[in-house]
């Protein structure tokens, strides 16, 4: 039985849609500072709908092409092809920024065009491409096994029931309120950590402040952070460096002691993020080390460095670190560790590694202890702040995936899902 009120309705009667143009690999620039249209792939999607231009590689097109395959902005485009035998991604969908750049509709993604009279919104169907249901009949109904095929015959044969105009806008207006949230979330983490980086960058990198005593100019910080900096330089082993400040094997400052080995089907529900060489790979209920920490990459991402909040389980293909008695402050340690090349320390073996005791021999400059205790302050606070936004952007997640499939079947109806929203504040 349909949902009352709703209409039973089959999505190839509702959209069309078309198939990308086989754009070229050979014409394919990744510089991406020329301006040149950007040829959209799959790898430009985020796996729970949307795009990440700025996190993926982008790929500018250097030749001529059929205009009709320039995107417009607000044109949304769903994967039709999945690398895995699940197909967990086929169907997921995501818009066209509206950003002064051109986008270009690739093979292997379908472009979604409502039919002339279909009373529906992209807005309601980007949800409705993100139900769960909606997936699963595309999995079934693909061709191949390995690599898994839908077509816009396979997408249009999907049926659902159509809730009115103004309930379509109002379901799209629940879930895009969480959705932006988290977005904007993901927006302030970014900037941040730029933050962070850009002073670490500046203190103990180039030493700005230090030339800027130097040269007789005003460091433009606050008195007592100032005086924590000489005013002249002297000669390294790693050339020139403040006066005063040490230059040290990263083993007299920190230890990479190894993970544990925890095996998928051995982890039991729970909050103690579990970590892989390459960031959180899931949850457990029982920590290895007590937060917060770092995490760096020892075999297959070796040398990706991961900060981690909270307690944590870090697995066999990663070391954590613990600090020795000259810099006790992981978070000057971590900025550290991003600093230093540490996956082209690599262990020689078939599989990728990183190779301790290469690592241990890397030269650090290391100032007073006085002035990694400022920096330590205040990168203290971005991470709180950073730490915070991602546990809500967490929370919003779950409560956007719990409404979407009971919001987009009926089985919710959008003033009871209306409340929740309101107690979000």
């Amino acid at each position: 039985m349909g949902v009352s009120g709703w209409t039973p309705s089959k999505l190839g009667d509702l959209v069309e849609i078309k198939h990308g143009w086989p754009f070229k690999s050979e014409f394919f620039h990744e510089d991406c500072r020329i301006g040149l249209p950007i040829v959209v792939s799959v790898g430009n999607f985020r796996y729970t709908g949307g795009f990440r231009f700025a996190e993926t590689a982008v790929k500018e097109y250097r030749s001529s092409y059929p205009k009709e395959y320039e995107l417009a902005p607000g044109d949304m485009l769903l994967i039709m092809t999945c690398q895995t035998a699940g197909g967990e991604i086929l169907g997921i969908p995501a818009r066209v920024p509206n950003d002064g750049r051109i986008y270009l509709h690739n093979q292997r993604l379908g472009k979604v065009v409502i039919r002339s009279g279909a009373i529906v919104a992209l807005d309601f169907l980007y949800w409705l491409f993100r139900w769960q249901e909606f997936n699963r009949e595309l999995v079934t109904s693909a061709s191949g096994t390995k690599i898994l095929h839908t077509a816009p015959s396979r997408i249009g044969a999907f049926r659902f029931d159509l809730p009115s105009t103004e309930e379509q806008r109002a379901v799209a207006h629940i879930l895009g309120t969480l959705d932006e949230k988290i977005e904007l979330n993901r927006r302030m983490n970014e900037t941040l950590e730029a933050m962070t980086r850009a002073l670490f960058k500046s203190w103990f990198v180039d030493f700005d402040p230090v030339r800027a005593k130097a040269e007789g100019r005003d460091p433009g910080l606050p008195k007592h952070i100032a005086d924590l900096f000489p005013d002249s330089f002297e000669d390294s082993e790693l050339g020139e460096i403040p006066r005063g400040w040490e230059v040290k094997p990263l083993r007299e400052l920190l230890e990479f002691a190894y993970g544990k080995a925890l095996k998928a089907e051995d982890r039991r529900d729970g909050t103690i993020p579990v970590y892989g060489s390459n960031g959180q790979i899931g949850w457990h209920d029982e920590r290895l080390v007590t937060g917060p920490g770092i995490v760096v990459g020892r075999k297959g991402n070796p040398g990706v460095t991961t900060w981690v909040p909270t307690d944590f389980f870090p697995i066999d293909t990663t070391f954590f670190v613990t600090p020795r008695a000259l810099s006790r402050s992981l978070s000057f340690l971590f900025r550290v560790l991003q600093n230093h090349d540490l996956a082209s320390l690599g262990a020689d073996s078939a599989v990728p590694g990183l190779s301790r005791n290469l690592a241990y021999m890397s030269l650090q400059v290391l100032p007073s202890a006085a002035l990694i205790a400022s920096f330590d302050r205040v990168s203290a606070a971005l991470s709180r702040r950073t730490h915070h936004a991602e546990e809500e952007s967490r929370y919003l997640a779950a409560l956007r995936d719990a409404l979407l499939p009971k919001l987009v079947s009926g089985e919710l109806r959008v003033k009871d899902a209306e409340n929740s929203i309101e107690r979000l504040g």
